[in-house]
């Protein structure tokens, strides 16, 4: 549930909102969601409609982390195609505004799903919503990169190559004591870099559940949010990324499917999904699935030693939750080896 911000501006913000999105009229209110630790996320409610702001958080950050610009860049640009997002409504790169750049956006009402085991759903409702989990995906990597004008929102050659040195170097940047598993990933991942085959689509970065929201009464994907990571790259991350999602124990914090009996649930199993994906986007397979994974779990878990450095250095939007999250990198770097037969 959201929470009252202590953090916004709600003056400044009305006086923005005023002279920059049009038919917008207060007086503001404001609540803030208690998810979204890498960029904080609050509901703005005035009298007639409701609208999402997404901004930087406080503090000295990493170079090139929070990258709200690039989300709303990738919604603006996706907005009139099948992948869907709310519509973008305005920027602010004057950090004197709030504090930090941000963006405001329509809000979207729709279900959002923290547990992959949907326990409030039937059998029937599960197997559709995965499906269509399965049709959002690959329509991001199905758009039409050139035509909607994404065609530079990535660097040209070996997308593994440029992410596996970017998450090095976020890791080294926000680490605070050794774990030996990422190390082990970091010398493997960087002698099993696939060849550059040339693809190049719109990747997410962060394909998941939770960064869904569904329809409210259908099974049904309305909104793909958190595109912070997103550009252009190799669509297999993407989908090995919410696999590797799927591998972690089950609960509130890691949110997997690990052990849970997915076939009396109505879920697919992973063979099933990329098999659905494959039919989809015209593939007839997806060899090398293992370095995917490894990357994934590499990835994820320099993701939240980010987090959990923000945390100590007092700059994360949920202190308490930066901590709980950010004590799961070596989980992830464990499960990491694991895929590689470490």
């Amino acid at each position: 549930m959201p929470e009252m911000p202590a953090d916004l501006d709600l003056g400044a913000m009305d006086a923005w909102l005023r002279r920059n999105v049009a038919g917008y009229r207060g007086p503001l209110s404001a609540q803030k969601f208690a998810g979204g630790q890498s960029n904080p996320t609050f509901r703005l409610d005035t009298p007639e409609r409701s609208y999402v702001l997404r901004r930087k958080p406080p503090g000295i950050l990493l170079k090139s982390a929070h990258a709200v610009d690039r989300e709303f860049r990738v919604q603006r640009a996706l907005h009139e195609t099948a992948v869907p997002v709310p519509e973008m409504l305005a920027f602010c790169e004057d950090e004197g505004v709030i504090g930090s750049v941000f963006y405001v956006m329509e809000h979207i009402a729709g279900r959002s799903f923290d547990d992959p085991r949907l326990p409030d759903c039937t059998p029937a409702e599960r197997a559709r919503i995965y499906d269509d989990m399965n049709r959002t995906l690959a329509a991001i990597h199905t758009v039409d990169i050139d035509r909607v004008g994404l065609s530079d929102f990535g660097r040209a050659g070996n997308y593994f190559r440029r992410q596996i040195d970017r998450w090095t170097a976020q890791y080294r940047a926000s680490e605070t004591e050794t774990i030996p598993e990422m190390e082990t990933l970091i010398v493997w991942l960087d002698a099993h870099v696939p060849p550059d085959d040339g693809r190049r689509t719109l990747v997410h970065g962060d394909f998941r559940i939770d960064n869904l929201l569904f329809d409210m009464r259908e099974p049904r994907c309305v909104a793909v949010l958190d595109w912070e990571l997103s550009t252009i790259g190799y669509p297999f991350a993407d989908l090995a990324a919410m696999i590797m999602q799927w591998h972690m124990p089950v609960g509130v914090e890691e949110r997997g499917l690990a052990g849970a009996d997915r076939a009396a649930l109505g879920l697919p199993s992973d063979g099933d999904f990329l098999s659905c994906y494959c039919e989809r986007t015209g593939l007839p397979e997806i060899a090398n699935f293992p370095f995917y994974l490894a990357f994934c779990f590499f990835r994820m878990a320099a993701i939240l030693q980010g987090v959990r450095k923000r945390g100590l250095d007092g700059n994360a939007s949920n202190p308490a939750r930066a901590a709980t999250m950010g004590a799961l990198a070596p989980v992830f770097a464990q499960h990491g080896v694991a895929e590689i037969g470490g």
